[in-house]
């Protein structure tokens, strides 16, 4: 069983994960209204991860016999001045969220609670990698920066990079 103090994190966590989910969800809607619609389909797939996170933790507390409690969400930001902006803030929440997961493995590690120290592990591991994804795309990005030809050549990038992703994923999840 989890204990109060890591049942309160977890729920926090799942807080933050579908905060997550939000705001990439937002940014989906301002690059289709852009007229980006790969940048909106790699934001959306992006979306459909954090909710994925959020469900994994969510999952994990039921079964440790804890008690999920939703919290309110804010509504996310709405517009930003470029796509270079956006994918800045999209970083930032990133190492937020990493940050977010490191003070929760600090947590477990204090409350002695093992097996949710190792079922941290993981999300450890997919910040790296969501950071890392992010950042390469605000590389191109700042390269790129108002040169509309670039811009669209990466848009038509990002929406094959979401496509593969969205099809690699109905594979692993036909599998499981």
């Amino acid at each position: 069983m989890l204990t109060e103090t890591m049942t309160a994190a977890l729920n926090a966590q799942i807080n933050k994960e579908l905060r997550a989910f939000y705001t990439y969800l937002s940014m989906a809607a301002y690059f289709e209204d852009d007229g980006l619609k790969g940048f909106a389909a790699w934001m959306r797939h992006h979306a459909e991860e954090e909710m994925l996170h959020a469900m994994k933790i969510y999952d994990f507390v039921l079964q440790r016999r804890g008690r999920v409690t939703l919290q309110a969400i804010d509504a996310p930001r709405a517009s930003w001045e470029s796509a270079k902006n956006a994918f800045e803030d999209a970083l930032h929440h990133e190492q937020n969220v990493t940050a977010s997961i490191h003070a929760l493995v600090d947590t477990a590690r204090k409350e002695g609670d093992h097996a949710t120290e190792t079922f941290l592990i993981w999300f450890v591991n997919e910040q790296v990698e969501e950071e890392e994804i992010v950042d390469e795309v605000l590389q191109k990005v700042t390269r790129i920066g108002d040169f509309a030809p670039a811009l669209f050549l990466l848009d038509r990038d990002l929406a094959t990079d979401a496509a593969a992703a969205a099809t690699s994923a109905e594979g692993t999840s036909e599998g499981a």
